[in-house]
């Protein structure tokens, strides 16, 4: 499996119809609110997969290993043909939780390649009061650092949401 397989299908299972079932809601506001959040983990999942394909430096290996994230239920194997099969492992309601699994898979993926490779050199610093020694970057902990550097380049929403 190579890099833009994995992410051409995870393209295509963001991009299937969520199924919801109208009888499941009591009025059509509450329909469509459901219906945003859908659309809105949609849109999520298409940025984050984007900014997984530009990076030339994240391999397959990589995005294989992103699929810890979401409890690992969303899974990825090789078919009978050779292509790229997902399964996904249903928690309470697939058609609002699937598209989040992609969301956390490619989330997931990019935290471990910034983290990995894109740190700058970091400043040891001792804390006094606890006795600890870490390592500051630009000022920061490392986390603090990777979230305000995503919350830059994908905005408050993105970043809050996949990053925290």
């Amino acid at each position: 499996m190579d890099k833009q397989a994995i992410i051409a299908a995870l393209r295509e299972f963001v991009n299937q119809r969520p199924g919801l079932e109208w009888a499941n809601y009591g009025e059509a506001c509450s329909y469509r609110a459901e219906m945003r959040q859908i659309m809105r983990d949609r849109k999520e999942a298409h940025t984050l997969l984007t900014a997984c394909g530009w990076r030339d430096s994240i391999t397959a290996e990589m995005m294989l290993d992103g699929f810890r994230a979401f409890s690992g239920r969303l899974s990825i194997s090789p078919d009978a043909r050779g292509r790229v099969k997902l399964d996904y492992c249903t928690g309470q309601y697939y058609p609002t939780e699937y598209r989040k699994a992609v969301c956390a898979v490619a989330a997931s993926v990019l935290w471990a390649w910034m983290r990995d490779f894109c740190m700058p050199e970091g400043e040891l610093v001792h804390n006094s009061e606890t006795g600890d020694t870490f390592k500051r970057y630009k000022g920061m902990r490392a986390g603090d650092y990777l979230r305000s550097t995503f919350r830059r380049e994908f905005g408050r929403g993105i970043g809050s949401r996949w990053f925290n």
